[in-house]
């Protein structure tokens, strides 16, 4: 019989989405999840088997923690400018990093993002009663914006201009 679990599965994945999200999947060696994970190595490949499989339950952490409360404030959203200043004031770090550094290498990785933009998207739509395309825009504005840093003030300049929309 071996030995009972010496860490708390949840806690180790919630860490590992502040890792992820604030260095990025190549940015994180195995022992740096040892060390800020307080998990043994051995512990770690057999709960999670990988590197990759801690990845990928962080990325799900991630989207069930971060974005599915998004989603739930987009659904509230009045006009353009709230929606877009939601998306801008969200933690969705990890969800932007697996979208550019990991997506275009993993399949399983690149349907997460793909369906968590594509609800996005649809949350956006169906809050404000625009196009399909126009919500896209939007996330895509939003998502830029957090790209470049400074959400606060590139939101408020794009919302000035989205007045004039729902």
């Amino acid at each position: 019989m071996g030995r009972p679990r010496a860490f708390d599965e949840d806690e180790a994945v919630r860490a590992a989405v502040g890792l992820f999200g604030g260095r990025a999947y190549d940015g994180v060696s195995v022992d740096d999840l040892v060390t800020h994970l307080g998990v043994h190595r051995n512990s770690l490949y057999k709960v999670f088997g990988s590197k990759r499989g801690l990845y990928l339950a962080a990325l799900r952490r991630h989207l069930a923690d971060d974005v599915r409360p998004l989603l739930d404030a987009l659904a509230g959203a009045s006009d353009a400018a709230e929606a877009l200043r939601l998306v801008t004031s969200a933690d969705l770090g990890l969800l932007l990093l697996a979208a550019i550094e990991r997506s275009p290498a993993d399949e399983e990785v690149a349907s997460e993002v793909t369906a968590a933009l594509a609800a996005v998207d649809r949350a956006i739509a169906d809050a404000l009663g625009v196009p399909a395309d126009l919500a896209t825009a939007l996330t895509a504005a939003a998502l830029g914006i957090l790209l470049r840093g400074n959400p606060d003030n590139a939101a408020r300049a794009l919302a000035r201009h989205l007045d004039p929309l729902p």
